[in-house]
């Protein structure tokens, strides 16, 4: 069934259906355009789970902290005591015309 049958069906049955509805005794309301479907259009939608409420007060740990900023200065005395100069160092080599000839692992 191709998509324009398939929209066209939709169609039929959603007018079928609110010919029954009107004929059974419902009425249908027509809005203007542009108003809003909510009623309270000009204040801020309801709260979700992020904002929920007021903002809870926050329980102080300081130790849980301090030991946090004591491995981080750790890790770093140890990356700069080891370095990466001890590492080979892989080097592009040049031939006399400025053109790469072939690469070439340099101690540092």
């Amino acid at each position: 069934m191709s998509h324009s049958v398939y929209k066209d069906r939709l169609r039929e049955k959603l007018r079928r259906q609110t010919e029954d509805f009107v004929a059974r005794g419902g009425q249908i309301d027509r809005v203007a355009p542009g108003v809003s479907g909510r009623d309270d259009a000009l204040r801020p939608p309801p709260a979700t789970h992020f904002n929920a409420g007021p903002r809870q007060a926050r329980t102080p740990v300081p130790e849980v902290v301090a030991a946090i900023e004591l491995r981080r200065k750790q890790k770093s005395i140890t990356r700069s005591a080891t370095g990466r100069s001890n590492k080979p160092r892989r080097t592009l080599v040049y031939d006399d015309f400025g053109e790469p000839l072939r690469w070439e692992w340099k101690d540092q």
